[in-house]
C-alpha cells in the first residue's frame, strides 16, 4: 500500500469535513443519498457510454495501482541486464534460457525467448517496440476512464443542483420540504466537484506517472535486449541504460 497516496485522499476529505465543522455546519448535512445517487450514477453512466463496459471495468481495476507502492527498479534492472549480457557473450544465447524460469514479467520473458531462439536484432527491436506501443495504447484507454469521470462529475453535480432547485420550486407552498431540496441542490455540486478533483483526476494523473515509468523500463529493456543480440559490450549497454534513466527517470 502506498500510504502517502491514501493519506492524501483522507486528508482531502477530512479538510472538507473539517471546514464544514469549523464554520458551524453539521457534518450530517454533507450526507445526502439523493445527491450521491445522482452524481455517482450519472458519472458512471456517462463514462460507461463513452468507453464501453470492457474499458470501464479495466479502468476501475487499474485504480488499485494508484495506491500500490512503486519500488525502485533501476538498480535491479541494471544488474539483471549485466548478467544477461555477460552470459550471452561468454556462453552464447542458448544459455540465457536458464534465466527464463525466474522471470515473472512477460515482456522480459518474450524478449529473452527471442534471444534464445537467435532472432536477429532488428526483428527483435520491431517486435518489442510494437509490444510497447500496444501496451501503452491499452493502458491509456483505461486511464481515460478516470479522466472522463473527472470531466463529467462536476457537470453531473450541477445537474443534481438543478434537480434539487426544481424540487424546491415545486414545493414552495410546503416550507417543510424546501430544506431537503435546497440541501440536495448544494450538496450535489459539492459531490461532483469533490469527486472530480479529489478522486478521479488525481488517480488519473498518478496512473499516468506510473505508466511513464513502466514505459521507460520497457524501453530500456528493449534497447538492452537488442544490444545483447548485437553482441555489444556490457559496459556500453550500461552507459546506454544510464542515458535512458537520466532522460526519463
Amino acid at each position: 500500500m502506498d500510504w502517502g497516496s491514501l493519506a492524501g485522499l483522507v486528508l482531502a476529505l477530512a479538510a472538507i469535513a473539517g471546514g464544514q465543522w469549523v464554520e458551524g455546519g453539521k457534518l450530517a448535512a454533507l450526507v445526502q443519498p439523493a445527491a450521491m445517487v445522482i452524481v455517482l450514477g450519472g458519472t458512471l453512466g456517462a463514462v460507461l457510454l463513452q468507453n464501453g463496459m470492457g474499458t470501464l471495468w479495466r479502468g476501475l481495476r487499474l485504480a488499485g495501482k494508484a495506491f500500490a507502492p512503486q519500488p525502485p527498479f533501476y538498480e535491479a534492472l541494471i544488474a539483471s541486464i549485466q548478467g544477461w549480457s555477460k552470459t550471452a557473450r561468454a556462453d552464447g544465447f542458448l544459455q540465457l534460457e536458464r534465466y527464463l524460469t525466474d522471470q515473472r514479467d512477460p515482456f522480459i520473458t518474450k524478449g529473452m525467448r527471442m534471444l534464445v531462439d537467435n532472432v536477429d536484432a532488428e526483428t527483435l527491436r520491431s517486435i518489442l517496440e510494437t509490444d510497447i506501443d500496444s501496451y501503452e495504447r491499452w493502458e491509456r484507454q483505461s486511464i481515460r476512464v478516470w479522466e472522463a469521470a473527472g470531466g463529467y462529475a462536476p457537470t453531473i453535480g450541477i445537474l443534481g443542483a438543478v434537480l434539487g432547485l426544481m424540487r424546491v420550486m415545486d414545493n414552495l407552498g410546503e416550507p417543510a420540504l424546501l430544506g431537503s431540496g435546497i440541501a440536495v441542490a448544494f450538496v450535489a455540486t459539492v459531490y461532483g466537484v469533490a469527486l472530480a478533483n479529489l478522486v478521479c483526476l488525481p488517480i488519473a494523473n498518478k496512473l499516468k506517472k506510473q505508466l511513464a515509468l513502466e514505459l521507460l523500463k520497457r524501453t530500456m529493456l528493449a534497447d538492452a535486449l537488442v544490444s545483447i543480440a548485437r553482441g555489444e559490450n556490457s559496459g556500453v549497454i550500461q552507459e546506454r541504460m544510464n542515458s535512458h534513466w537520466q532522460q526519463g527517470g
